[in-house]
C-alpha cells in the first residue's frame, strides 16, 4: 500500500468525495430513460467499441448509466444499497483509494470491450455489472463479519455472500468463451489488485511460518510447582506439610532452607559442601 500513501499524498486533493452519491444519480436517470424508451439506451449510450471508434465517444461515460437492476420494486433498493456500502468503502478507505477502486473497475471494462473488439471482432456491450459486483466483493473483504438480509428476512455474512459468487464467477470462467473469460479477468481487475495489495502473504513465508512456530515454543507457559518452600534435608514442602514452617538458615553458605524439624539439628553448609 506504500504506493497508494504515495499517489494519495501527491493527488489525493483530486479525489471526488461522496462518489457514490453522484453514481447513484446516474443509475436513476439511466433507469427512468431505460423505462421510458427501453431501445434509446443500447442504441446511442451503451459501451459500443465499434460505435466510440466512428466517433461516438460519449458512450464511454454513459455507460455508466445502466443501473444495477431494471426492475422497478427492486431499482430502490440496490440504488440504497449501492450507495451504503460505497460510503462505507469511502469511509474506511478514504475519497482517493476509492476513487481509484471505482475508475480502475471503469477502465477495466472499456479495455475488455476494446480488447475482445479488436481481438474477435464484435462487440460485447459490457454494462454496469462486473463494476457493482466488484464493490460488493470489496466490501466482503473489508467487512466480512457484516449481515445482509436476503429477502428482508435471512440474515447471511457479507463473506459467504461474497464467496458464493467467487464460485459462480469461476464456474463461469471455467466453462466461458475466451470473450467472457476476458471480461471477467478484466472487469473484476480492481478487485484482484486491491485484494492482493492489501494481503499480507508475508506471513504465508516458511521463514515467517518457522519464527512464529519458535517464539510460540519459547514463550509456552510451562506448568510450575505450586510448592514455595522445600527443606534441604527431607524435602518437605509446603504443599505436603501445609502447616509447617520453613526457614533459612543464617549459618549456612547459600539459601538453603529448612523445615523446623531440621532448622536446628542439620548441619551447616559450608562453601563446597551439600547437606546431608
Amino acid at each position: 500500500m506504500k504506493f497508494f500513501h504515495k499517489m494519495e499524498h501527491k493527488y489525493g486533493r483530486y479525489a471526488i468525495h461522496n462518489l457514490m452519491y453522484y453514481i447513484i444519480i446516474m443509475y436513476g436517470i439511466g433507469f427512468v430513460m431505460m423505462y421510458m424508451a427501453p431501445g434509446f439506451f443500447q442504441l446511442y449510450l451503451s459501451l459500443d467499441a465499434e460505435a466510440i471508434l466512428h466517433g461516438q465517444v460519449w458512450r464511454l461515460i454513459t455507460f455508466l448509466f445502466y443501473p444495477p437492476t431494471l426492475s422497478p420494486f427492486w431499482i430502490i433498493f440496490a440504488v440504497l444499497m449501492y450507495y451504503s456500502l460505497g460510503q462505507s468503502l469511502e469511509a474506511v478507505w478514504g475519497a482517493f483509494r476509492f476513487n481509484v477502486f471505482f475508475f480502475m473497475g471503469v477502465l477495466g471494462i472499456i479495455f475488455a470491450e476494446f480488447f475482445v473488439y479488436f481481438l474477435m471482432g464484435w462487440d460485447m456491450h459490457l454494462n454496469t455489472y462486473y463494476l457493482t459486483l466488484s464493490i460488493f466483493l470489496a466490501y466482503a473483504a473489508t467487512f466480512p463479519e457484516e449481515y445482509f438480509y436476503i429477502y428482508f428476512i435471512l440474515a447471511i455474512k457479507a463473506k459467504w455472500l461474497a464467496l458464493f459468487d467467487a464460485l459462480l464467477l469461476v464456474f463461469s470462467f471455467a466453462g466461458g468463451g475466451l470473450a467472457d473469460r476476458i471480461a471477467i479477468f478484466m472487469c473484476l481487475a480492481n478487485f484482484i489488485i486491491y485484494f492482493l495489495m492489501t494481503r499480507d502473504f508475508k506471513k504465508y513465508s516458511p521463514r515467517e511460518v518457522k519464527r512464529r512456530q519458535d517464539f510460540k515454543a519459547q514463550t509456552t507457559i510451562r506448568p510450575v510447582s505450586r510448592s514455595r518452600h522445600k527443606c534441604a534435608v527431607c524435602g518437605r514442602t509446603d504443599e505436603e506439610s501445609p502447616g509447617m514452617e520453613f526457614r533459612y538458615c543464617s549459618k549456612c553458605e547459600g539459601s538453603y532452607e529448612y523445615c523446623m524439624d531440621h532448622l536446628y539439628t542439620h548441619k551447616h553448609v559450608k562453601k563446597g559442601d551439600m547437606p546431608s
